[in-house]
């Protein structure tokens, strides 16, 4: 089977830089997809796949959320963690001109502008993360770890109570 060739996009550049190891895949994209076509077209657990979510607060800053495929972000949860009155998803164009990146494409690594990143926690306890390389289509297979240590993000705890 040919490999695809993988995309150079501001995250693999990051990656390479800074030396980390990761796998790249490519699928065949559907919008509105999420990570349930993703998972399946990789053959994965989708808690496994991880949502780039740009998200902003009241005054309007941006902020990523990094959450499993299969749960979702309690927003009262992130606001009360954060010392916020509301968090809220940023607009398609607004997310883009944070990042730089697609909305469907949207990595949390190589962004536009240096935003805090806060990764619900239990993320780091799988052992590989598939996650945005940065367009649509795309997926980096790598170590939660190394993408905790290189975005230096905040563990929280702001998942639903159950898996949506």
């Amino acid at each position: 089977m040919a490999k695809a060739k993988i995309p150079v996009t501001p995250a693999i550049r990051l990656l390479r830089q800074q030396q980390i190891p990761f796998v790249g895949h490519c699928y065949p994209y559907q919008d509105h997809g999420g990570t349930a076509v993703c998972a399946q077209e990789l053959q994965v657990d989708e808690h496994a796949v991880i949502k780039t979510l740009i998200m902003e607060d009241e005054q309007k800053r941006p902020l990523v959320v990094l959450m499993h495929g299969d749960y979702q972000v309690s927003t009262k949860k992130l606001a009360r963690t954060l010392g916020v009155k509301q968090v809220a998803a940023c607009t398609p164009e607004t997310a883009a001109k944070h990042t730089g990146y697609q909305v469907g494409g949207t990595s949390p690594l190589g962004t536009r502008k240096k935003l805090p990143v806060y990764m619900e926690q239990s993320i780091l306890e799988l052992p590989i993360i598939y996650l945005n390389g940065g367009k649509r289509g795309f997926l980096l297979e790598i170590s939660p770890q190394e993408v905790h240590q290189l975005l230096n993000s905040q563990l929280v705890e702001v998942s639903t109570d159950t898996a949506a």
